[in-house]
C-alpha cells in the first residue's frame, strides 16, 4: 500500500525542517555572543509582535492601524539588527530560516495545495528505487564532462573522430536542456555499443533539469516494463502503483536507459508504444538510450513503435573505443 512510502516521505520532510531549524538556532546563538544588541533586538521585535496580538483582540475594528503602527516599530527595529549585522560583517540573511527548497519551505506542498515539485521528485525516488540517483548525479554531470577521454583519432569510417562527434552531441544535449520548455524540441535518441558515455551524458541532462526543478523519471527499459507488468498483471493494484504508473506520462522528462535489453512481446511492444506516444502528443520529453542500431530497433520493435521512435526522435550515434577500458 502507499501509506508506508508517503508517511516515510513525509518524514524526511519533517526531518529536514527540524535539521534547519537546529541550524538557525545554532548560528543565533553564535550572534547572540558575539553582539548582545541583536538578541535584545529580537527579544523586542517578539515582544512587540506579541503586544499588537493582544491590541487586536481588545479592538478588533482598529487592527489596521495597530498593524501598521507594529510594522514601523519592528522595520525600525530590523534596520537596526541589519546595521550591527554588517559593521561585523555579517550577511543579513545570516539569522533567517534556510530552507533546502525555497519554494514549499520544505514542507513538500506548495501555498495552493499542490505537491511541490521535490516532493514529487521524492516519491519517484523511492517508487522507482532511485535513492543513490542524486550521489550518481553529484559525479556525473555536465560540471565534471571531459571530452578528451574521448579519442581525437579517425574511427573506422566515420566522417568525424570520437570526440569531435562527441562534441556535436555535447551542444545538442545542452541545447535540449536550454530549450526544454519549448514544444518543438525534438526527443533524443542515443544509440551506441556500452561503454561510450550514453549513460553518463543521460546523467549529465537529468542534473540539469533537476536543478530546474523539473520532474525526471531515469530507469532501464526493463524495470520500467517489469513495474508495469506487475501492476498490470496484479490481482490488486495500490495507490502509489497508480501514482507511479501516471508519474511516466506525467513527468517533465522520462529517460528510458537500456531500451532493447527487456523481453519484447506483444505486451512490451503495446507499453512502450503507449508510453513514448502519449508523451509525444502531451509534448513530454524522453530520452532513449539503447545498445542498438536504429535497423536492430525497427526488427525488435513493431511498425508502430518504431514509426513513432524514427519520426519524433533525433538520432544521436555514439562510436569509439569502449571508454571503460581506455
Amino acid at each position: 500500500m502507499a501509506n508506508p512510502l508517503f508517511k516515510e516521505i513525509e518524514e524526511e520532510f519533517e526531518r529536514k525542517r527540524d535539521k534547519n531549524k537546529r541550524s538557525l538556532t545554532i548560528r543565533q546563538n553564535k550572534i547572540y555572543k558575539m553582539i548582545p544588541k541583536v538578541k535584545e533586538i529580537d527579544d523586542k521585535i517578539k515582544l512587540t509582535s506579541l503586544k499588537m496580538a493582544k491590541k487586536i483582540l481588545l479592538n478588533p475594528d482598529d487592527n489596521e492601524r495597530i498593524v501598521n503602527e507594529a510594522k514601523k516599530e519592528i522595520d525600525k527595529l530590523k534596520m537596526e539588527k541589519a546595521y550591527l549585522l554588517s559593521e561585523a560583517n555579517i550577511p543579513i540573511d545570516y539569522l533567517e530560516l534556510k530552507y533546502d527548497c525555497d519554494k514549499c519551505k520544505d514542507t513538500g506542498y506548495l501555498e495552493d495545495g499542490n505537491k511541490c515539485h521535490c516532493l514529487i521528485q521524492s516519491l519517484i525516488n523511492k517508487a522507482y528505487k532511485m535513492s543513490n540517483l542524486e550521489t550518481i548525479l553529484e559525479k556525473e554531470n555536465f560540471k565534471n564532462f571531459d571530452i578528451n577521454v574521448f579519442s581525437n583519432e579517425p574511427f573506422e569510417d566515420e566522417k568525424l573522430t570520437p570526440r569531435e562527434n562527441m562534441l556535436d552531441i555535447l551542444s545538442i544535449a545542452e541545447n535540449f536542456v536550454a530549450d526544454f520548455d519549448k514544444p518543438n524540441t525534438f526527443n533524443l535518441l542515443f544509440y551506441g555499443t556500452t561503454g561510450l558515455g550514453k549513460t553518463y551524458l543521460c546523467s549529465c541532462i537529468a542534473k540539469a533539469l533537476l536543478d530546474k526543478n523539473k520532474i525526471v523519471i531515469y530507469q532501464t527499459a526493463f524495470t520500467i516494463l517489469e513495474l508495469l507488468s506487475n501492476r498490470r498483471f496484479r490481482a490488486e493494484t495500490s495507490e502509489m502503483s497508480d501514482y507511479e504508473y501516471n508519474l511516466l506520462f506525467e513527468c517533465d522528462l522520462l529517460i528510458i536507459d537500456d531500451l532493447g535489453t527487456e523481453m519484447t512481446n506483444t505486451f512490451t511492444n503495446a507499453e512502450i508504444f503507449n508510453i513514448v506516444n502519449t508523451r509525444i502528443l502531451k509534448n513530454k520529453k524522453t530520452i532513449i538510450s539503447t545498445n542498438l542500431t536504429p535497423n536492430e530497433l525497427s526488427k525488435v520493435y513493431t511498425d508502430r513503435v518504431f514509426s513513432r521512435i524514427s519520426d519524433k526522435f533525433l538520432p544521436l550515434k555514439f562510436y569509439g573505443k569502449d571508454l571503460r577500458w581506455e
